[in-house]
């Protein structure tokens, strides 16, 4: 089943509380995700822009609002205990608690006004099961699209010694041909609007790989022919490795048959140059940094032990 909304996780997790006993969150998020059947993989996905996994964010978030609302509290760290209210609403026999709901305790309501959550999610309905966490992933990720949207129309925009240049910047930042100079002297070999061209793996240049790109539009995709022409490309300059670079995308065809050859060869679709451009900063320069802090537990601890 898929990985239940945090709202959802809110009445099962205070009626794990409902016995008066102080509970372990790491406890009750495996006894809810087997109460909710997950699978391993469900347990353990993460969140795209951190490492912590999606249902145990929205397990803490769902104790959170029940925290603000007064219906738990946290007796010592990572640990929780039902109050004399939330004991009450468990009495209500509710089938499910809700943000609308809880908006009934005057707590839950400062709580809205101090974090403006409340009107960001009257601006957009489909964000109301959305954890602030997964909010802030979902928008951080309409912006990247939106992002490498626009970058491939730049580069397709481009002339093609421009291309030759973006090729030569994107491999340098990912550490690839020592310096500009150098990767220079080896990529840019331009023909048929594309690159040409044999790099160094490392600054040593103890291995080397040989690079084709093709500048095509997005509806001419390319197929195994032209990897073949690739491949063979390869053996004659007794290559080993390849990085095959289209600003369109590749068929089927040809990504089974660079899966199933001897030699290495790295496919990177429009989608994946534009990809690696943002994450190596080429073509693209910072707005705005945005700081998201968490407890650090180790200072608490000294602070405990002294």
């Amino acid at each position: 089943m898929a990985i239940p909304e945090y709202q959802t996780l809110m009445l099962p997790l205070l009626k794990i509380a409902g016995d008066g006993e102080i509970h372990n969150i790491h406890d009750a998020t495996r006894t809810l995700a087997n109460l909710f059947n997950l699978t391993e993989q469900e347990r353990i996905a993460p969140l795209s822009s951190s490492s912590q996994p999606i249902f145990s964010n929205r397990v803490g978030w769902a104790k959170t609002y029940l925290k603000q609302a007064g219906l738990l509290i946290y007796p010592e760290r990572a640990h929780f205990q039902i109050t004399s209210r939330g004991q009450a609403v468990l009495a209500e026999g509710l089938q499910n608690i809700t943000n609308s709901y809880l908006k009934k305790f005057p707590e839950f309501r400062n709580f809205r006004k101090r974090t403006k959550v409340e009107s960001i999610e009257e601006e957009n309905d489909t964000e109301n099961d959305l954890t602030p966490d997964e909010a802030i992933d979902s928008a951080y990720l309409k912006i990247r699209n939106d992002l490498s949207d626009n970058l491939l129309e730049f580069v397709l925009n481009s002339s093609s010694s421009f291309f030759e240049k973006l090729v030569v910047d994107l491999l340098v930042a990912m550490g690839y041909g020592g310096t500009h100079y150098d990767a220079a002297r080896s990529v840019g070999k331009s023909g048929d609007e594309g690159i040409d061209g044999i790099i160094d793996e490392d600054r040593l240049g103890l291995d080397t790989i040989f690079i084709q790109a093709k500048r095509w539009q997005p509806d001419h995709s390319v197929g195994r022919p032209e990897i073949q022409k690739f491949v063979g490309a390869l053996l004659g300059k007794r290559a080993k490795k390849g990085v095959f670079i289209t600003t369109s995308a590749f068929s089927s065809d040809a990504i089974e048959y660079a899966k199933s050859i001897d030699s290495k060869v790295v496919l990177i679709d429009g989608n994946r140059l534009t990809t690696l451009m943002i994450d190596f900063g080429v073509g693209v320069t910072t707005q705005k940094t945005f700081e998201i802090k968490k407890i650090d537990t180790d200072y608490f601890d000294e602070i405990q032990l002294a």
